[in-house]
């Protein structure tokens, strides 16, 4: 295993300044181009990346801490952001991310004291029984597999326009 929480908050404190500087200036062209149909685009990913900061990780961090396997953690929908019409700007929405994220990160400082409490176990309403360790790790992959999605996103909006060298790109590789 590799887990090591000082890594993993070092890849979570890193992500709105990822965020910041890869989206910053954009046009609303890029900020709103889909990798195709029903697909997210840049703007509704960070909402869920909100969402998540909100309703998620440490919400079940707390649950895990507080009450074990007891009860499963509180539910949490993934495309609740696609409900929610929020008109705000870019700028806005990334300094509301690093805001809360830096709110979570704190929070997971004060509540994990220790390696054996990365051991400590709940009850996911999917998964069935998971660690503390475990929970912190999908959060720092989820982050990977966001930016990753954002990357793709932008990619797709130019898979014609590179012509015949969409071959050798292989981020525009169909999975």
């Amino acid at each position: 295993m590799n887990f090591d929480l000082k890594e993993a908050i070092s890849v979570l404190e890193r992500t709105p300044q990822t965020l910041e500087v890869f989206l910053t200036g954009l046009s609303d062209d890029w900020l709103h181009c889909r990798e195709g149909d029903e697909t997210w685009n840049i703007i509704e990913v960070l909402e869920h990346l909100i969402e998540g900061e909100k309703h998620n990780w440490i919400k079940r961090l707390e649950t895990i801490l507080k009450e074990g396997e007891k009860n499963p953690f509180p539910a949490f929908d993934r495309f609740s952001h696609l409900n929610q019409k929020v008109e705000r700007s870019l700028e806005q929405t990334l300094l509301e991310f690093k805001e809360l994220r830096n709110e979570s990160l704190s929070k997971l400082k004060n509540l994990i004291h220790s390696d054996s409490q990365l051991e400590l176990t709940g009850y996911h309403p999917a998964f069935g029984v998971v660690k503390v360790r475990q929970l912190i790790s999908t959060w720092v992959v989820h982050d990977l597999t966001h930016i990753s999605q954002l990357v793709r996103i932008m990619a797709e909006r130019y898979r014609v326009d590179v012509g015949p060298w969409e071959e050798y790109l292989g981020i525009l590789k169909k999975r």
